[in-house]
């Protein structure tokens, strides 16, 4: 039925890059407004080849990580949607194309290529936009690519991104005194004596970090006045009346459409409720605390979206194709989407234990609302949920909860 699309070329091997003194001088009056401080550490006769590292919470990270690293030679590991309507531009300043949180091994060829050819890899780990400016999760498998590749692993950790420009609004808030920190965290003569979990243990210790605790510790203030639009996308339970999918948010508040309760979000990062007890204060302790109550349906066996959807599908660069409604279950067994196009029935499933994590999106393309992006090795699915009844937050967390709980219930037989 979907054969008669082209699929992108995966094959194809990563291109030298050109055009990096452009890009180079396209990223730096960026960089330099927002007054950004780029430290090194331990990178005392690290040069390429070696595998970079990145955290990721905004379009500003590529940004960073184009000036970090001049004027070396890089090949960036890119999202499809990435080179929607750009594909050769894509390729030619060095992406590698990866459909996100597949288990490709095409990927690893790509990325031992492009070190093999003296330059330096790119790889954003966390596969998304942080949510809510935190650690998202690492996949184990990013330790044995190190072991692998057998050359220096370096990070760039990057603050103060999130709090500029949110995923849940994209909007430049002209914050100044951004960070990163370019650090060698294994070099080439350790990698043969660390272990799958001393290698994990580095890389996990060094992507620990907090937007908002940075924020804070810097006593940076955001006086953008729309600062809360869109936070009801992350925090969609209500800690007062336990009400899942009635928060709303405008100007500078958050409030619960079912109880009333409202919160304050402040220009030093914090929330503050207009009246009564502020549950949290901390944007990401209440982001856990929904994790939590995932967690708790998950435990009971009880966890469950069923629902109708609209589905576009994207299976090469050229542009989405809409493939009309269809159903998806998310439940304890994972995602099933089924549906019908051109009179043919399709099928994607996606196992709980195979899935760690899924990408999301918030009002993606300004058309349908919000979705949740089914990949598998050869298509990418862009799902949006009918109604209001469901939070595609949700959907990520529940993701993640259910891999680890099997994980876990492996590990207790």
């Amino acid at each position: 039925m979907f054969d008669k699309y082209p699929r992108f070329d995966m094959e194809e091997l990563p291109r030298s890059p050109k055009l990096g003194l452009l890009s180079y001088l396209i990223a730096l009056p960026g960089v330099i407004s927002h007054g950004c401080r780029i430290r090194k550490y331990n990178m005392k006769n690290i040069k390429p080849p070696y595998l970079l590292i990145c955290n990721h919470n905004a379009f500003m990270d590529i940004k960073v990580t184009f000036v970090a690293t001049y004027p070396y030679k890089k090949n960036y590991v890119i999202a499809i949607d990435g080179y929607l309507g750009r594909e050769q531009l894509i390729r030619n300043i060095g992406g590698i194309c990866k459909r996100k949180f597949t288990h490709d091994l095409r990927l690893i060829d790509h990325i031992k290529y492009a070190l093999d050819q003296g330059r330096i890899a790119v790889v954003f780990p966390e596969a998304r936009y942080s949510l809510c400016g935190t650690t998202a999760i690492i996949p184990p498998s990013l330790a044995r690519l190190c072991s692998y590749l057998k050359v220096p692993v370096v990070s760039l950790i990057m603050h103060g991104h999130h709090i500029n420009s949110p995923f849940w609004n994209l909007h430049d808030r002209h914050v100044k005194g951004i960070e990163a920190e370019l650090r060698c965290i294994i070099r080439k003569d350790e990698i043969e004596d660390l272990s799958l979990e001393e290698i994990d243990e580095r890389i996990q210790s060094v992507f620990q970090y907090d937007e908002y605790a940075w924020q804070k510790e810097k006593g940076i203030r955001v006086h953008y006045p729309k600062r809360a639009e869109g936070l009801h996308k992350v925090l969609y339970k209500c800690p007062h009346c336990l009400t899942e999918y009635q928060m709303s948010s405008k100007g500078k508040f958050l409030t619960c459409n079912h109880c009333g309760k409202s919160y304050r979000y402040m220009s030093n990062g914090e929330l503050h409720a207009v009246e009564g007890e502020t549950e949290f204060t901390h944007i990401p302790d209440w982001y856990e605390w929904e994790r939590s109550e995932v967690r708790k349906e998950i435990d009971n066996g009880t966890y469950r979206f069923d629902g109708e959807v609209h589905v576009m599908m994207l299976p090469n660069a050229e542009k989405y194709i809409p493939i009309g409604n269809a159903r998806l279950i998310h439940d304890m067994d994972g995602f099933h989407l089924s549906g019908e196009f051109e009179g043919e029935k399709y099928l994607v499933e996606l196992p709980a234990t195979q899935t760690y994590g899924v990408h999301i999106e918030y009002e993606y393309l300004g058309k349908y609302g919000d979705c949740v992006d089914l990949n598998t090795l050869d298509n990418t699915y862009y799902v949006y949920p009918h109604g209001n009844e469901f939070a595609v937050t949700k959907f990520s967390l529940a993701t993640e909860e259910l891999f680890k709980y099997y994980a876990e219930k492996r590990e207790n037989k």
